[in-house]
């Protein structure tokens, strides 16, 4: 036999490849609620399962995740990539403690972690950026169809969480927004390096229509899992408490809680 026919697999790769094919057969040969109930068994059920595509919703988030758990990464581009325009969705939050934090150049602003943390703490955006800064080129794609490559610059999220303490029952991470939208990731996506608060974009400081003074990057999954003008973090042990109980404020306005790309 050839060495190429005979690698040993690790027990954990083993193992994720013999739950990918127990979801695949079941979800092929019985239908997808089945499918579902294997991944309950390994803990790999959506907040959104409940809906009328809540079991797919559940075989795309197991799939997944099953397959980018362990380090996978989003494509990183040169500059010579970078588009030469970036698309602007939604508009500049109207509230006035917004506005007023943009007249003074967010001056007064600070992002709030709290929840199931040793300490809860607040940053000023000074203080994002004396952490160790990070940059990445990725591509942020839109589920309307549209995209755009840019270099993020900021702080790894994970850096955040460990100054915070996040206890190990923490299994989200919510993001609320000045302009009143929110999400959240799972811990997966929380620890990855490429996940970032990011507060430059291409060089300059991030702008209004882009979610200054601070985004949210996530660019394993499509472009509303990055949330702008973020106000406050929070990690939680579940999210029916949160909303409407669905993860997010995406399936409440029609769009599934995992984005994955």
């Amino acid at each position: 036999m050839s060495r190429d026919h005979d690698v040993r697999l690790k027990p954990d790769t083993t193992r994720r490849r013999l739950i990918m094919t127990g979801l695949s057969a079941i979800a092929g040969a019985t239908g997808l609620a089945v499918a579902a109930k294997l991944a309950d068994r390994y803990g790999l059920i959506p907040p959104d399962h409940g809906g009328v595509y809540g079991a797919g919703e559940t075989l795309t988030y197991a799939s997944q995740r099953l397959l980018t758990r362990r380090g996978s990464r989003a494509r990183e581009f040169s500059r010579s990539q970078i588009s030469k325009v970036a698309p602007i969705n939604g508009a500049v939050p109207s509230s006035s403690d917004y506005r007023e934090l943009l007249t003074h150049r967010f001056a007064g602003w600070e992002l709030g972690v709290d929840g199931l943390v040793e300490r809860s703490s607040s940053f000023t955006l000074d203080d994002l950026k004396r952490m160790p800064v990070t940059s990445q080129i990725t591509h942020q794609a839109c589920e309307e169809g549209w995209s755009f490559i840019a270099e993020w610059t900021g702080v790894q999220l994970s850096h955040v969480l460990n100054l915070a303490g996040v206890s190990a029952r923490a299994k989200y991470v919510v993001f609320f927004a000045y302009d009143d939208l929110w999400e959240s990731i799972d811990m997966d996506d929380a620890w990855h390096p490429q996940t970032l608060l990011a507060y430059s974009m291409n060089g300059e400081t991030l702008p209004a229509p882009h979610g200054a003074p601070i985004r949210l990057r996530v660019p394993r999954q499509l472009g509303y899992k990055s949330l702008k003008y973020l106000a406050q973090i929070t990690a939680v042990d579940s999210l029916k408490d949160i909303g409407q109980g669905l993860g997010s404020i995406s399936p409440e306005l029609g769009y599934s809680w995992y984005a994955g790309i």
